[in-house]
């Protein structure tokens, strides 16, 4: 063979290796940009002392209403101002409470830690728990961190005039995310995000996309919010946002406004067929997501309808689902005069123009919890879960008559104060969750059950959490807080 023929064949060689390798990169593309992801464990932390699915499960039927009272204690040490603004919301008592020595950290440091990233470590321990992986362990895979969180600037009102190394690291938004990553040793993406109301919805986005693509093995995404100072609730007060009678009156003829609520939730996330590969416990599916963004509008911080209905549009592009397969929406939800009936303008003509077809029930836990802000996303998602695993759709608390300006006429749209049966033949199997932040990006994300039954516990079983030794961490020049009664 002279030399021209073993260049020629050498070319041909490479450039079949090289179509080998392109067409193995598609391939590879394919199997990660598209899938259903499992959720396979959840951590809680609500009002009420709701710490775990049954006991949220069982505040959602029952139609609670978690409102009440911000407790004296949680008033320190700004109890002159909070004199003269709204104080009702749901509130959890023990948020100042923390166990630093279980993650090996110093008195002092813990006290300069917003609370916010002090839950986040001991939930997102009780997610990793629920799905079965031990917190702390070395891990094998890949494991991605997506954060919500919009409220920890609060914790810096508390703080010294002269910001020290402690405070420095304690109060920095990103740490919400990387300290999760530093305590649990997971290498993955670290990320807080900050989209306001729908930061959450849109980490699970995001930890979605993570896995899809490849990124990450497990994810775990979800928010929090705390009301640790009065300056948040002043500036939403000048905005006249709030509710006057403290309610969140979801769809109602009374809608006036919404209520602030305190919450945490976090999210364990695999790809659906290594879950089903490793035999994991699989809460529920997640089919599709989307983000977008209302961009130009009536107002800068005004609902945009077309933006909304985009969202759901492509959420459910990106599940390859239609929307009559949606039987639920868990709607955004706030309870104002005037976001209610463009959001259920939105959701009518994305999903709702049925001319009276399958039932799509629409709800929003707003208004049992009020609005949880930057953990409002994740903690309505897991209520979408919850409804599919028992086929019931809770009663919208506070519910009696429908909002004069919402026309649900000709449509499949149902809205109703009492419980009632998710009947799969006569309704889609899917449920849609809504999340709108008030800086106007949006998120959606469709939902599902697991494909088949799956074991009751994870294949290792459920890591019991530890007997946290929670003491109160706050700053030591102020002394001791009062005791939550």
């Amino acid at each position: 063979m002279d030399e021209s023929s073993s260049s020629d064949a050498g070319g041909a060689a490479l450039r079949r290796a090289t179509q080998t390798i392109k067409q193995l990169r598609a391939q590879l593309a394919q199997q990660h940009d598209s899938g259903p992801i499992a959720v396979v464990g959840v951590g809680l932390r609500l009002a009420d002392g709701i710490n775990d699915l049954d006991g949220y499960w069982a505040a959602l039927v029952a139609g609670r209403s978690l409102i009440a009272d911000m407790p004296r204690h949680r008033r320190w040490p700004f109890e002159d101002e909070w004199d003269f603004l709204p104080t009702h919301g749901s509130f959890i008592d023990d948020a100042l409470y923390f166990d630093p020595d279980f993650f090996g950290i110093s008195p002092r440091a813990a006290q300069a830690i917003d609370p916010h990233h002090r839950m986040l470590l001991e939930v997102t321990w009780e997610a990793l728990a629920h799905a079965g992986i031990p917190p702390g362990a070395e891990l094998s895979q890949s494991v991605s961190t997506f954060v919500g969180v919009n409220g920890s600037r609060g914790y810096a009102e508390w703080g010294p005039q002269q910001i020290d190394p402690h405070w420095a690291l304690g109060i920095g938004h990103g740490f919400a995310a990387g300290r999760i990553a530093y305590h649990f040793g997971l290498t993955g993406a670290a990320v807080a995000l900050d989209s306001a109301c729908s930061s959450s919805l849109v980490a699970i986005h995001h930890a979605v996309g993570a896995l899809r693509r490849g990124e990450s093995e497990v994810a775990v995404a979800g928010g929090v919010n705390l009301i640790l100072a009065p300056g948040s609730t002043e500036v939403i007060v000048q905005t006249g946002a709030l509710a006057p009678d403290g309610l969140c009156k979801t769809f109602d003829a009374r809608a006036n406004g919404y209520v602030r609520g305190e919450g945490c939730a976090m999210i364990v996330l695999k790809r659906l067929a290594d879950a089903e590969r490793d035999n994991d416990r699989v809460l529920g599916v997640i089919h599709g997501t989307a983000v977008n963004q209302d961009g130009r509008s009536s107002g800068f911080t005004a609902p945009n309808a077309d933006a909304q209905r985009r969202v759901i549009e492509a959420a459910l592009t990106d599940a390859g689902c239609k929307p009559e397969q949606i039987g639920l929406l868990e709607a955004h939800g706030t309870g104002t005069s005037l976001g209610d009936p463009i959001e259920v303008s939105a959701i009518v003509a994305a999903l709702g123009a049925r001319n009276g077809g399958k039932p799509l029930h629409v709800g929003s836990v707003k208004a049992n919890l009020g609005h949880l802000e930057a953990a409002s996303g994740v903690v309505g998602l897991i209520k979408a879960l919850l409804c599919i695993r028992e086929r019931t759709v809770p009663p919208l608390a506070h519910f009696q008559t429908l909002n004069p300006r919402i026309d649900l006429e000709d449509t499949a749209v149902r809205i109703s104060g009492h419980t009632a049966d998710w009947k799969l033949e006569d309704s889609g199997q899917l449920a849609g969750v809504s999340s709108f932040g008030v800086i106007g990006t949006n998120a959606h994300a469709i939902v599902g059950p697991a494909p088949a039954p799956t074991a009751a516990i994870p294949p290792g079983g459920e890591i019991p959490p530890p007997a946290w030794n929670r003491v109160v961490c706050v700053p030591a020049f102020l002394g001791d807080p009062p005791s939550p009664s």
